[in-house]
């Protein structure tokens, strides 16, 4: 059994590109602005140069972001305090200004691979038997940095796969504070070691929500005796690292769903955001909305984070805790089972395990549910997305790395009640890295971060040696037919 690869594919696209803030001198481990000699260079370009190119600037930037203007002139502010006299400058010098501070980044100059499929929100003006489809991507730019961007599809009518060809320019999101609860915060002072006088003293003067701006009013209010202390600003900023690591990612109405890219905005993911993987969710409440996990990376360390939407246009990001939140590749169930939420989760660096929640926010580890038993998994295996339900089990799809780091898909059937009963596994993969599978940035891999079933057959985006997205389909039946208790 082997599913059927279809044309569909998408590629990176080095075009597609944002725009940040650049200090030069102050990249990587430079330790000397050299903004004030560019400041200067600017301030000393006669006026009808400094015209010329602002309009230059403006021109040929246009196209490639959002309100380019106003974000040279935000750029711009950023290095103002070195101005002798900030107001007495021609709109046109604080363009050229902002824009010597302002550097593009290529999100998929690098790769584009793992994505994730869910029912899009907006199914209307489709043709009869079609199912539009939102996929999560994974792109890869200068530095080895991921991103999370998004692309459409469009399901049927019949055996299809068709993307929807994703548009430009590429926005950011309007990040505003996100909100804690007491419970979790507490939790997680507890689990990166900041338990003494100042993390309980903060704690006291919290409400059972709260923000970042709380936290700062709390740590006004500290007794002085003890934020003088020597060790106190240490303390005292990581506590104000760890309540801003929440946030809220928002989007213009005007974007389009690819127009969008999550890109790092908390310490802890700076060196990227891997491999979301997206569920459509139900609650206990009967509410439906978007969950989905993915890995951050800081440069040294990892952990895995907490997305939720209702219109993938509104984003809250959240932070994970217990001891099954620490490892790559979480994948949540879709709704929750007797009560609790269920997630599975990577543990030993090799097994599939199960977690538990109450709260979908403080994870604990249940037990293994599937550990490396066949030769195309012999080095680890792990989940390849959320479990997706059918009236027989849970579908979960899987990943074996084998010989040669050879990444191949395969499946589990869990038992629908209790999870931890694996009624049926593939002891052969069904998509292997083969032919023109074979070679890419990352050789001999073919990985997903989730797909869904329409119309009985299970649809799985594949990501291609970590240079492409292409698609794979397998009819519900035949894949149980060949699982093996």
């Amino acid at each position: 059994m082997t599913a059927r690869v279809h044309t569909a594919e998408l590629r990176a696209q080095p075009d597609r590109v944002i725009a940040q803030l650049f200090l030069p001198g102050e990249e990587w481990s430079a330790e000397h602005s050299r903004a004030g000699e560019i400041i200067a260079r600017v301030m000393a370009m006669p006026a009808d140069q400094t015209d010329a190119l602002a309009a230059e600037l403006t021109r040929d930037f246009s196209s490639r972001h959002p309100d380019v203007g106003a974000l040279f002139l935000e750029n711009a502010d950023v290095v103002s305090s070195r101005l002798a006299d900030p107001v007495d400058i021609s709109v046109a010098r604080r363009l050229v200004l902002g824009a010597s501070f302002t550097a593009e980044y290529a999100v998929e100059g690098a790769a584009l691979c793992n994505p994730s499929a869910v029912e899009h929100p907006d199914q209307t003006g489709l043709a009869p038997g079609q199912r539009r489809v939102a996929v999560a991507l994974r792109s890869i730019g200068e530095g080895h940095r991921s991103c999370i961007e998004f692309a459409e599809a469009i399901i049927g009518p019949g055996r299809r796969w068709t993307f929807v060809e994703r548009t430009r320019p590429l926005w950011r999101a309007r990040i505003d504070e996100g909100d804690w609860s007491i419970v979790h915060f507490r939790a997680a002072v507890e689990e990166v070691g900041l338990v003494n006088e100042i993390s309980h003293s903060v704690l006291q003067g919290l409400p059972d929500r709260f923000t970042a701006s709380d936290v700062e009013t709390s740590v006004s209010g500290l007794p002085r005796a003890l934020s003088r202390r020597a060790d106190s600003a240490r303390h005292i900023e990581a506590l104000r690292e760890l309540a801003s690591s929440v946030y809220r990612a928002v989007f213009s109405p005007e974007t389009s769903l690819s127009q969008r890219v999550l890109t790092p905005v908390a310490v802890e993911e700076r060196h990227g955001m891997e491999d979301a993987r997206f569920v459509r969710f139900t609650d206990l409440a009967g509410t439906t909305h978007y969950r989905g996990t993915y890995t951050a990376y800081d440069g040294r360390n990892i952990a895995p984070r907490l997305i939720t939407t209702s219109d993938l246009r509104e984003f809250d990001i959240h932070r994970l805790t217990g001891d099954a939140a620490q490892d790559k590749g979480m994948a949540l169930f879709p709704r929750p089972v007797d009560g609790r939420y269920l997630a599975l989760s990577r543990t030993g660096g090799e097994n599939i395990s199960l977690a538990e929640s109450h709260d979908g926010v403080i994870w604990n580890q249940v037990g293994i549910v599937h550990a490396p038993a066949e030769p195309w998994e012999i080095v680890q295996t792990g989940n390849c997305g959320p479990p997706l339900e059918t009236p027989h089990g849970w579908i979960v799809l899987v990943h074996g790395v084998g010989p040669m780091r050879r990444y191949s898909l395969g499946a589990l059937l869990l038992d629908l009640d209790d999870p931890t009963i694996v009624l049926g596994r593939t002891t052969t993969p069904i998509l292997q890295p083969v032919g023109d599978r074979r070679d890419g940035y990352v050789p001999n891999v073919v990985y997903s971060c989730g797909g869904l079933i329409v119309d009985d057959v299970l649809w799985v985006p594949i990501g291609i040696g970590d240079a492409r997205i292409g698609v794979c389909s397998i009819e519900v039946d035949e894949l149980l037919a060949h699982l093996v208790p």
